[in-house]
């Protein structure tokens, strides 16, 4: 073994030849890796605004997501595509406005850029505002050409003026780190913040910050000023989080809170009508709310589905013939816009021009008919494919997945937000109550939403196992919070058998494997939202016992690193597994590290590890860099191809299943 390992040190012998010398259980062919294409490809309209767009025609603004995301016009009376503009280095966007000398700006995340869009010189890059911040949550007109924007990490304002350049205002508050909604009015800027929810007024001028009281009785504890809007001398804020919750109104000119709205949507309410009337959806349909009689009338306009929420809501002339004069008009997540007549209450949907993006590959499983499953990032999107030809047989709207696992005849989908998990089974017929376009009415659920950890303070789903009869669920928590929930569900009783938090004290849980009676789980120091610290210097591997719920061991496997994301039995009972540039093998007798392989020395949160029965090797993804095959015999490993690769599954045909962001490969031998 020693020659061997200096043969390929010096570059005598390549690794595959290596692996296929020493290890008889590995085939001696060197792997075929076939490009499968993009299984993931959908609309997602985050930033949105009703504004003049290319000639002063009025048209609907809106972000969509992608490598890279798009500004997008699209006409209001046909849906048609008007324009269509590159925001190179930005992946998308919840921040889009215009102010009122025809400019719109763009504000992206993880980059924390800043475009500006003219009629006359179309996308203008104006990168970063603030070099601390990577995030622009929200942008809001001022005058002239001015756009006041809040950003994350850091929790800071700023405002751009083509004139005079960028302004910093600076953190808003010493116990924030997200500016998550601004607007601005009569000189003042409104802002507002992740938990516990603030709201403070700034004044543009002077730089003057205060922040409102909360409404009477307001526990801002577990929820974010989420959404804020003036119109006509009020200001709305939803509190909550991205689904609906309570909408406050706040009367400016008598400095306080004059009524409450149930169960609002956001993000935004729409520019006032004649009236100083807004509109906004409410309980799922679009209303007009008048702040001043306090009186809210439907308009019999149904918008349903988890998110119902509007990207972009404002006036427009249509010129048909049902809707004179002006209509309001918006566009929701996929794509699909509305439309509305106060007039003659006309009212309708189109499916707009814009395009679908690819979507990064977020989670990959074999489901339990045998074909494979992929799940995608942000857009989310839910794929079936054909494990002989690898052709994407069926495609559905759905939420980020996590991670996913097939257990008792179904596939089971851990979702972002929220730690919601749901069953598909593959059998039924899809049809998703809240993210198909038209669900089937009355109808199951398919897939069925079991749970939730949201009480717990969870967000991520991160790690998925079949363990005996029952499922198990490991989290990270969310925003502010350390420390993830261990969850066992039962779905012969459909109830969780057990949820515990803090197994591992201030550690999520993003990884688990199950062998007789006993759950392995893989910790993370890290929280589900980054702008958390961590507490704890390194990860840990724990062994819990099903039957009386409770913590058998803990170790240390590979001391300083942060995570140890993926964990698998081998065919002779050994667990192992991946944490940075490092993979190891655990006795779980023993309780102890019996094999240690080095790949490099990367510190890395990220990796894959999957043990393929068919040739009794293991293949992983290290460290985002390259896919890799590690004999459990010999510790001899290779790197089959480098890539930006983060998921892998292996399929029991024995392919191996990978993806480089939103491209999916097969390697089969």
């Amino acid at each position: 073994m020693t020659l061997i390992k200096r043969m390929l040190a010096c570059g005598m012998v390549s690794a595959l030849a290596v692996l296929g010398a020493v290890a008889p259980a590995a085939a001696t062919t060197a792997p075929r890796v076939e490009d499968l294409g993009v299984p993931l490809e959908d609309e997602l309209l985050i930033g949105g605004v009703v504004a003049p767009g290319p000639g002063g025609r009025t048209v609907l603004w809106g972000a969509s997501s992608g490598a890279p995301a798009h500004l997008n016009a699209v006409d209001p009376a046909t849906g048609a595509e008007v324009a269509r503009y590159d925001l190179p280095g930005a992946d998308g966007s919840w921040a889009v406005d215009a102010t009122p000398d025809g400019s719109v700006y763009t504000g992206t995340y993880n980059d924390g850029r800043l475009y500006r869009w003219t009629d006359q010189g179309g996308v203008q890059d104006l990168g970063r505002p603030l070099p601390s911040e990577n995030f622009i949550w929200s942008v809001a007109a001022g005058e002239g050409a001015t756009v006041y924007g809040g950003t994350s990490p850091g929790g800071r304002l700023f405002a751009y003026d083509p004139a005079t350049g960028v302004r910093d205002y600076g953190k808003l508050s010493p116990t924030h780190a997200y500016v998550r909604s601004v607007s601005y009015a009569g000189g003042k800027i409104y802002a507002g913040t992740e938990d516990p929810a603030a709201v403070f007024e700034i004044d543009a001028a002077s730089g003057t910050t205060r922040q409102l009281p909360l409404p009477a009785g307001f526990d801002p504890v577990g929820k974010w000023a989420y959404d804020v809007n003036v119109a006509a001398g009020f200001l709305y804020v939803r509190f909550g989080g991205a689904s609906p919750g309570p909408l406050h109104v706040w009367d400016i000119a008598a400095g306080g809170w004059s009524d409450t709205l149930d169960v609002a949507h956001g993000l935004d309410v729409s520019p006032p009508d004649d009236e100083g009337a807004v509109y906004l959806v409410k309980s799922g349909e679009l209303v007009r709310y008048d702040p001043r009689t306090k009186a809210t009338t439907g308009t019999g306009m149904s918008i349903t589905g988890r998110v119902a929420n509007t990207r972009g809501i404002g006036w427009a002339e249509l010129g048909l013939p049902d809707y004179p004069g002006k209509s309001i008009v918006g566009l929701l997540w996929r794509g699909l816009m509305f439309r509305y007549n106060p007039q003659t209450g006309a009212k309708s949907f189109v499916q707009t021009g814009v395009r679908g993006e690819p979507i990064d590959v977020t989670a990959l499983a074999e489901g339990p008919d045998g074909r494979m499953y992929a799940g995608g990032f942000l857009n989310g999107g839910f794929a079936a494919l054909d494990p002989v030809t690898g052709k994407r047989e069926e495609f559905h709207t759905f939420s980020q997945s996590e991670d996913m696992t097939a257990h008792d005849g179904k596939l089971y989908i851990g979702a972002y937000p929220e730690a919601r998990v749901y069953a598909y089974d593959p059998a039924l017929p899809w049809n998703s109550t809240e993210y198909s376009p038209s669900p089937e009415p009355g109808a199951a659920a398919n897939p069925a939403r079991l749970f939730d950890l949201t009480a717990d303070k969870q967000i991520r789903p991160r790690a998925l196992v079949s363990a005996g009869r029952y499922l198990a669920a490991g989290t990270m928590p969310d925003l502010g919070h350390l420390g993830g929930v261990l969850a066992v569900w039962d779905p012969r009783t459909g109830t969780l058998k057990h949820s515990q938090r803090n197994v591992v004290k201030d550690q999520s849980i993003v990884s688990l494997a199950y062998r007789d009676g006993v759950l392995y789980g893989g910790t993370s120091i890290y929280s589900g939202q980054s702008a958390t610290l961590p507490t704890q210097p390194e990860a840990k591997l724990f062994a819990w016992s099903v039957k009386e719920n409770r913590l058998l061991w803990e170790i240390v496997p590979a001391p300083g690193k942060p995570a140890i994301p993926a964990l698998t039995f081998d065919d002779r009972g050994r667990l192992w597994g991946i944490a940075g540039g490092e993979v190891f093998a655990v006795s779980t007798a023993a309780r102890k590290v019996v094999e240690r392989v080095t790949l490099s020395d990367s510190k890395s949160s990220s990796g894959q590890l999957a043990f393929n029965p068919r040739d009794r090797v293991l293949y992983g993804a290290h460290a985002g860099r390259d896919v890799f095959s590690l004999d459990p015999r010999t510790e001899l490993h290779a790197v089959l191809r480098e890539g930006p690769v983060h998921q892998l599954a292996v399929h029991r045909s024995g392919d191996v299943y990978f993806a480089e962001g939103s491209r999916l490969f097969r390697l089969t031998r």
